[in-house]
């Protein structure tokens, strides 16, 4: 038999439902109130784990872009050493790797010396030699007659690699010519910056940045993913706030102007 709406079995139910409902919104609030404090104590140390994912991404990419180019028409010279080089670090042979790397990263044709020598980079943090890593770096990024696509990478790892040791303000001055939606490295430039923008306190302009990635579909979805959590703790819709970063990061002025 059906039982009457106000009978004392139904106002249990209902209070009981109510009770659930109650429950799970105060969960939702705890959980939140912990997502915010996780994300806040990220900004204080935000370099380590962001650059061992930007390092995790990007070990070896120099002399995968290099192959990429050349492997069909084999016109550097250097071609039978790089791919092996990349053959022995795909085995976690890394000292051999760095053997096999340095006649051609101290003379090899532009394209080949700046692929050894960004491997090179990324063997020297792997073994924990950050210093010698970061020269590398800059040599690559500074060099000329090395093709952008290089300079950049380099400018990228570099900063990676010393975030924790650099100014918010120079990360950003680094890296905000990149961190530009259909820039090449748009999300792993901007998922840097970003993280200079938590450290300055600027969510204002760091929540739209990592919602502007999250949107990307160009960007890989690990990144995608973590800039989408990001943006959400911060307040910030990645489906529809994307487009006040552009707008944001226009009219805000640079480190350089600002000094």
């Amino acid at each position: 038999m059906a039982l009457r709406p106000n009978s004392p079995q139904s106002r249990s139910d209902q209070l009981a439902e109510r009770k659930a409902a109650e429950d799970n919104a105060l969960l939702r609030e705890v959980d939140e109130a912990v997502l915010h404090d996780q994300m806040m104590g990220a900004a204080k140390r935000f370099g380590i784990p962001l650059a061992s994912a930007v390092a995790a991404g990007l070990l070896a990419f120099g002399g995968y872009l290099w192959w990429h180019e050349h492997r069909e028409a084999g016109l550097e010279a250097n071609s039978e050493e790089l791919v092996r080089a990349i053959d022995n670090l795909d085995a976690g042979h890394f000292d051999a790797a760095d053997k096999a790397l340095v006649p051609i990263a101290e003379d090899g044709t532009p394209g080949a010396m700046a692929a050894a020598k960004l491997m090179r980079a990324g063997i020297a943090l792997h073994q924990g030699k950050k210093d010698e890593a970061l020269k590398l770096y800059s040599e690559v990024a500074g060099d000329k007659d090395v093709p952008a696509p290089y300079r950049d990478i380099a400018t990228i790892r570099s900063v990676a690699a010393d975030f924790d040791a650099m100014k918010p303000d120079d990360v950003v001055a680094k890296l905000k010519p990149l961190a530009v939606p259909g820039n090449p490295w748009f999300g792993s430039a901007g998922e840097l910056v970003g993280a200079a923008y938590l450290k300055q306190g600027k969510n204002d302009l760091a929540g739209p940045l990592f919602a502007a990635i999250a949107k990307d579909e160009d960007v890989p979805e690990t990144l995608r993913s973590r800039a989408r959590q990001l943006a959400g703790l911060l307040g910030f819709d990645a489906i529809t706030d994307a487009e006040t970063f552009v707008k944001a990061a226009e009219n805000a002025p640079s480190a350089t102007q600002a000094q």
